[in-house]
């Protein structure tokens, strides 16, 4: 009794967050529109045709397992610039987190601003748990706009791995 009581609580409150199911490879990825650490607008259809984009939400900055993600990243930059990559952090963290963020760790792209979790709840990142946090989920959106890759998984490692072999494939076509 105790198991459905969890299960019907965890349905109504994804419902009252209005949150979906988290697209999947092969699907069109959703649309968004948001400010960066320095205010610039992204939005995703901007990019669409132009280059590929690594999308991918994390708890929070400045934690152990977001710092490893991020740089992880930032030490591969070279090879995602040279494989027309655009990479795009986002977390429920404000602008002014952000640029700390930024700075103490020498971050070499942009992060999204999603304080009210419109993009987490988009591509159903929002944590279960603790809705006021993304759990770690990364998308490859191809430059047609479709989703080539999904990892979802809370090691910051399983991520870096994952894309790095994704982009690769993506790369090689």
């Amino acid at each position: 009794m105790i198991r459905l009581v969890s299960l019907l609580s965890a349905l109504v409150l994804s419902f009252a967050l209005g949150a979906v199911a988290a697209p999947k490879t092969g699907d069109k990825a959703p649309e968004f529109s948001a400010k960066d650490q320095a205010g610039k607008t992204w939005d995703l259809k901007d990019l669409e045709g132009k280059k590929a984009v690594l999308l991918y939400f994390y708890p929070k900055d400045n934690t152990p397992g977001c710092t490893k993600e991020a740089c992880g990243l930032r030490d591969r930059m070279g090879d995602l610039e040279k494989d027309n990559v655009q990479v795009l952090g986002v977390s429920f963290d404000n602008a002014e987190s952000h640029k700390k963020f930024i700075s103490q760790f020498k971050l070499n792209f942009p992060l999204l601003v999603d304080n009210d979790g419109k993009i987490a709840d988009e591509y159903g990142a929002r944590m279960e748990k603790n809705p006021k946090m993304a759990r770690r989920v990364s998308f490859l959106i191809g430059k047609d706009g479709t989703i080539k890759h999904v990892t979802d998984n809370p090691s910051a490692d399983v991520h870096l791995k994952e894309m790095k072999e994704a982009v690769s494939q993506l790369a090689a076509k």
